[in-house]
């Protein structure tokens, strides 16, 4: 038989022959991007319909609302994962909509310490509770049960992720 022809391998085969061909891994990746994909965009959509505001903003104004006494621009450029530079934008244009307030912090002027106003926490508490509603949706199909099996399933995925991270630092 020619090297060159490929012949489809059954599950046994590919074990022994390939045990490195991670095609369900794979397709397991994909389908987790799909759906964080089709969820954000559609969370997007309805904050940029119901609320004029973008999903970052919403994030930004989210950590506020567990920060009461406010957080630095380091802080929330950590905690949403994002660049300084990525902050600093959307706090700009959070405070020009009179959301939130910006003044430097007591024991170091050069720091800016970040709060919602008043009107941010009405406005991101009525944003959250809409939020919450459209999740529910998304995810009514799914019993308590698959919703339980699911976040055990994704507590492993995570901690295999950590654990392949952390291993591939070291490297």
């Amino acid at each position: 038989m020619d090297d060159r022809t490929t012949i489809p391998l059954d599950a046994e085969t590919k074990v022994t022959e390939r045990p490195d061909d991670h095609k369900t891994e794979l397709r397991l990746w994909l389908r987790l991007l799909t759906c964080t994909t089709l969820i954000e965009n559609e969370v997007r959509r309805r904050l940029r319909d119901n609320f004029d505001i973008t999903l970052p903003r919403f994030d930004l104004l989210a950590q506020l609302e567990r920060a009461p006494n406010g957080m630095t621009l380091g802080e929330l450029s950590q905690r949403m994962m994002v660049s300084n530079g990525n902050i600093t934008g959307l706090v700009d244009r959070l405070a020009g909509q009179g959301l939130i307030l910006r003044r430097p912090a007591p024991n170091d002027r050069r720091v800016q310490i970040v709060s919602l106003t008043a009107e941010g926490r009405r406005f991101f508490r009525s944003m959250a509770r809409e939020n919450a509603d459209w999740i529910g949706q998304i995810f009514s199909e799914l019993s308590p049960g698959d919703i339980s099996a699911l976040m055990s399933a994704l507590a492993k995925t995570k901690s295999s992720a950590r654990k392949a991270l952390d291993g591939g630092a070291r490297r």
